[in-house]
């Protein structure tokens, strides 16, 4: 399976009874988030990316030579990569930007929260 092929693999429906990942409690208010005008498209993004894992389950199920399930876990990571890079860049435009305008301690902590987020990041 190629790069392409990898990326054109479209996610099996899910599970019904699949219960979803819980989210780190964060002690943040639930409103609208930076996110939230792109949540389709970044929905659809999740959903190819979720289809290159089965593909990489399928390809270890056929016995697919190593070296190009390696190629594919590194497009699977670069894709989720780019995402999370994506999805900070919207954190820092709407919820650090809102908090600069508000100003006080709020501003602290959002630049902080992002650091930290930045960091986990470059560790992976």
């Amino acid at each position: 399976m190629t790069t392409t092929e990898a990326a054109e693999v479209t996610p099996e429906a899910s599970a019904p009874d699949a219960a979803p990942a819980a989210a780190p409690a964060t002690g943040h208010d639930h409103g609208v988030h930076g996110y939230h005008k792109q949540k389709d498209e970044h929905l659809k993004r999740l959903r190819r990316i979720e289809g290159q894992i089965r593909g990489l389950q399928r390809m270890v199920d056929e016995d697919t030579y190593c070296i190009d399930i390696l190629t594919q876990v590194s497009a699977s990571t670069k894709a989720l990569q780019s995402f999370a890079l994506q999805l900070l860049e919207e954190h820092l435009r709407h919820c650090v930007a809102d908090a600069a305008t508000k100003g006080g301690d709020e501003i602290d902590a959002k630049v902080e929260e992002a650091t930290k987020a930045i960091a986990r990041m470059m560790r992976t």
